[in-house]
């Protein structure tokens, strides 16, 4: 009972969550993750893309880590159709981001074409971390725009200032928005079948790394879901078997809940039951 109270109460403080806790939270991961936007004007700029070219990516694309793989492979002077599959296989994963936001947000249909160029990993973990549907609608909104002008903006100011900056990985720019992602992603992995899934997935990313062409890893990284969750359910069934061979004979037709115990028609005492 004691449990059960504390997860309502608990239940109850996150469906509480006032609005400006949401805002204040969404726009945090969009300035924090927008003002990485230096990082890839630097870059780009670098590889050769002139300034059009840079801001029609942030632009159109609005993929951060697809957006660093198109110009990083272009700057390794790689093909440029090579470079665009590349970005292609990265960017797949946000169809799926948008198969389960588009059930979470339910937006009108009119927007969806337009909302759909806000589905990131950012603006996906802050919409999967708030408890009900208007925060959620909110998270989304504020995130993706708070980024979307931020990124496009310092995408813009990079490609300008791309040999006053210098080294970007002196700044630490490129790592901003992964450890923006790590950090909302971490509380979310509660269970241990969840950190074996996350856990898994760095081990295929960074051992395919070297081996496959730029975004086949993340891809093969979706497969730790399948495998830890196979794992688990052999795991399961082979619990399961175990008490019925052992932890459910008490129950059988020779413990207490048999025919012999019952006074069931045939049994031999049954007599002496009554």
């Amino acid at each position: 009972m004691a449990q059960h109270i504390a997860l309502t109460d608990r239940t109850t403080d996150r469906t509480n969550k006032p609005d400006a806790a949401v805002v204040r939270d969404a726009l945090g991961v969009g300035v924090a993750v927008g003002l990485s936007g230096f990082a890839f004007g630097v870059t780009s700029a670098g590889s050769g893309l002139g300034l059009l070219q840079t801001c029609a990516l942030s632009l159109l694309v609005f993929t951060g880590a697809s957006q660093f793989a198109l110009v990083g492979a272009l700057a390794a002077g790689g093909n440029p159709f090579t470079a665009a599959a590349g970005a292609f296989f990265l960017g797949v994963r946000n169809a799926f981001y948008g198969l389960r936001l588009s059930q979470l947000l339910a937006l009108p249909r009119a927007v969806r074409p337009f909302a759909a160029q806000w589905v990131i990993d950012e603006t996906t973990a802050a919409t999967l971390a708030q408890p009900t549907r208007r925060a959620a609608r909110i998270g989304f909104t504020v995130t993706g725009l708070t980024l979307y002008v931020l990124w496009n903006l310092t995408t813009l100011l990079g490609a300008l200032g791309a040999r006053a900056i210098g080294d970007t990985r002196a700044w630490g720019l490129d790592a901003a928005g992964p450890a923006v992602f790590l950090a909302l992603l971490a509380p979310m992995l509660k269970t241990a079948t969840e950190r074996a899934v996350a856990g898994l997935a760095v081990l295929l990313g960074l051992g395919l790394l070297p081996v496959l062409p730029a975004g086949v890893p993340v891809l093969a990284a979706a497969l730790a879901a399948p495998l830890a969750l196979f794992v688990e359910g052999r795991r399961g069934a082979r619990t399961r078997g175990d008490r019925r061979d052992g932890g459910d004979r008490p129950d059988g037709p020779d413990g207490p809940d048999g025919p012999d115990a019952s006074g069931a028609p045939g049994s031999h005492n049954a007599g002496e039951g009554r």
